[in-house]
């Protein structure tokens, strides 16, 4: 797997973002709750493989909830990350959390995994994906700053406040430069990598994004980008982001028949 054609960002930047159109993610959450693609009309239906939910920066997997039920009434086996809440270093979070979720995943469906992430929670899917893309099917980003930190100027004070609390657990495995653009764990080398062609690939994102700047949560491939109105915490309640999952997870089963069939 060859390194990216455009490296990550090291260090950390604040956006030119208003995090006040934050407070319309209720909008999101009524339109949700008012679409047919919520109760699973007109939408494709699954095959029952699995999918690993994973939340964003700060928040907790019960906020997945909503779409976890979704996921299960089109067709799917969903599993909530297990990671409790998204405050620790990545490289720990999955090797001591979500590894053992997407191993009971891939244990119990018997078949290779959907990963969605929301903010942070997709950047770290997109870690796992270059880690053991043999066992991936697809990746779904949802608002994730995978090209490096820029973000509102609350979030990069929080990001230094869970780093110094990184810090004061002294845990064994912590290197270094953890929590930064400059550390040289598993999961910021897997992000400097380009997702292997297995692997089916979704960005989605919204320009109104008041949390980090949306430019640095698309692909350098247009047909891999997808724009939806919304919020940056609204994209996980949001009708329009649920039927571009539901399109994608079903056009991910063809791409994986086609790539495991010999030349």
């Amino acid at each position: 797997m060859e390194k990216r054609s455009n490296l990550l960002r090291e260090e950390p930047a604040e956006a030119d973002v208003s995090l006040w159109m934050e407070a319309l993610v209720g909008i999101d959450i009524v339109r949700l709750h008012t679409s047919p693609v919520f109760y699973g009309w007109g939408v494709p239906r699954g095959d029952g493989s699995g999918a690993v939910l994973i939340p964003g920066f700060l928040l907790p997997d019960v906020y997945l909830a909503e779409m976890h039920g979704w996921l299960r009434r089109i067709g799917y086996s969903p599993y909530l990350s297990g990671i409790r809440i998204n405050a620790n270093c990545p490289n720990i979070l999955i090797k001591q959390r979500l590894n053992a979720t997407f191993e009971r995943a891939c244990a119990e469906t018997g078949g290779k995994i959907h990963l969605i992430g929301h903010s942070l929670g997709g950047v770290m899917a997109r870690a796992i994906a270059s880690q053991r893309p043999e066992n991936i099917a697809s990746v779904i980003s949802l608002a994730s700053p995978f090209r490096g930190t820029v973000a509102h100027r609350s979030v990069l004070m929080a990001a230094k406040t869970v780093r110094a609390g990184i810090w004061l657990k002294q845990d064994p495995a912590v290197l270094p430069e953890c929590y930064t653009g400059r550390c040289t764990c598993d999961f910021l080398d897997a992000l400097r990598r380009d997702l292997p062609a297995s692997v089916y690939e979704t960005a989605i994102y919204t320009q109104s994004d008041g949390v980090v700047d949306w430019r640095y949560c698309v692909t350098d491939n247009p047909a891999l980008n997808f724009e939806v109105p919304g919020t940056h915490i609204g994209l996980a309640l949001n009708p329009a982001v649920y039927s571009i999952i539901a399109a994608r997870l079903g056009e991910s089963a063809s791409h994986c028949s086609l790539r495991s069939k010999p030349s």
